[in-house]
């Protein structure tokens, strides 16, 4: 089956290795590139336009499968052999037969984070099998589908942020180690860690960590505290998976040896970690938090992709971003028909296709009946063929997904 150039524009920021461009923003001569287009098989290329252009344009036939992308990490210099194999979970189940079990994933987990940040409050300690009983539905769920979860996660309230980035990251880790084909042992020790990484901040002043304004290099020390409480919490606990500790440890290190508690640098900080240091940087990033403002999704990975090399480790940067996808599940877009849209399930052949569920009519405005497209069944030669414009965050044209699905 052949097909005809299909372009699609996309922003610098969103490029990904196996993306094929067809088309600047500018002449060909302008640069250094070959005139008939370049298929994107390094950072460097990737960085060039980024220095060079706003937007390109892709040709969406000429995506590379997944395959491309899974250009095995493992652990670099580690004399670990266990995560030499790797496994594969294959394509998963559709999102509509795992929508429930996410959501009752999901509703048991809040609980439980729920009741352990109160435990933790009235001077209780952690249990291992409390949060094996939280985080072992997420993984479940999440090797049978991450979409599911992530679709589900999406349209929850957003007022509490410790809960939900703790379940976030617990469910970030999971799809992470699927993604990069970890044991499933593994893969619960990732998302046990996910969920503990900020637990110590349980115990910083609550006042401080609400605070909307700046605060002072005491107060920020006070702030980085939370890594020393949470390891404590560990160890006063019967948790002793050296994995969670790492990564509860050291997801505050960088790569570039800037980061705290230790200044560790490049392979010196566990490969969990520095997993770890991504996933929490990226849901940081998409939450809104009296500070800051919550950045969208792609806007997240963006800026993620721009810390590679420096605060994080380039090769597990490419992973994260393979793994959740040009239009993270939950993302709000804008197809070219005008509609905004929320991503409900990735597409793992075509990136730029994904299911979506249409939330407004073309100008914008909420609608009562919501729907859902699969971009993938668009008729390839049809000039009304809709697709996806821009990634767009949460609070663009007054839009929150949450309050379409509560």
């Amino acid at each position: 089956m052949t097909f005809e150039l299909e372009e699609r524009r996309v922003d610098v920021g969103e490029l990904q290795l196996g993306m094929f461009v067809c088309r600047l923003d500018r002449p060909w001569e302008d640069t250094s590139f070959p005139l008939q287009g370049v298929e994107l098989k390094s950072d460097e290329e990737i960085a060039q336009l980024r220095d060079l252009c706003e937007y390109v344009f892709i040709d969406a036939h000429r995506l590379v499968p997944d395959d491309r992308y899974t250009r095995t990490l493992r652990n670099g210099n580690s004399a670990e052999t266990r995560f030499d194999r790797v496994v594969d979970y294959g394509a998963g189940v559709a999102l509509e037969e795992e929508v429930g079990r996410a959501e009752e994933a999901f509703r048991n987990a809040t609980s439980i984070v729920e009741d352990i940040v109160q435990d933790i409050s009235a001077g209780r300690g952690l249990s291992v099998a409390t949060v094996d009983r939280a985080v072992r539905p997420v993984v479940e769920s999440v090797l049978r589908s991450a979409d599911a979860f992530f679709w589900i996660e999406s349209q929850r309230s957003r007022n509490v942020y410790l809960y939900k980035h703790s379940i976030s990251c617990s469910a970030l880790a999971a799809a992470f180690g699927r993604h990069m084909g970890f044991a499933e042992d593994t893969i619960i020790s990732l998302a046990a860690g996910g969920l503990l990484l900020d637990v110590g901040k349980s115990r910083v002043n609550q006042d401080l960590l609400e605070r909307p304004g700046p605060v002072t290099e005491d107060e920020m020390a006070e702030l980085r505290r939370h890594v020393d409480f949470g390891v404590s919490l560990l160890e006063e606990s019967d948790i002793g998976d050296r994995d969670v500790l790492d990564m509860v440890q050291s997801h505050h290190e960088r790569y570039d040896g800037t980061g705290y508690p230790n200044g560790l640098l490049g392979n010196g900080i566990p490969l969990l970690a520095r997993m770890a240091a991504i996933i929490d940087s990226y849901d940081a990033m998409i939450s809104q938090v009296p500070y800051r403002k919550a950045l969208s999704k792609a806007g997240a990975l963006s800026r993620i992709y721009a810390g590679r090399d420096a605060a994080y480790q380039g090769e597990l940067v490419e992973q994260f971003q393979a793994c959740l996808g040009v239009y993270p599940t939950g993302s709000l877009v804008e197809l070219s028909s005008g509609e905004v849209a929320v991503v409900m399930a990735q597409n793992q052949v075509r990136r730029l296709r994904p299911k979506v569920a249409v939330i407004t009519n073309r100008d914008k405005q909420p609608i009562d009946d919501m729907w859902t497209m699969d971009l993938m069944q668009q008729v390839e030669d049809d000039e009304d063929a809709v697709s996806v414009v821009r990634s767009l965050k949460v609070g663009d044209h007054g839009l929150d997904p949450a309050e379409f699905f509560l």
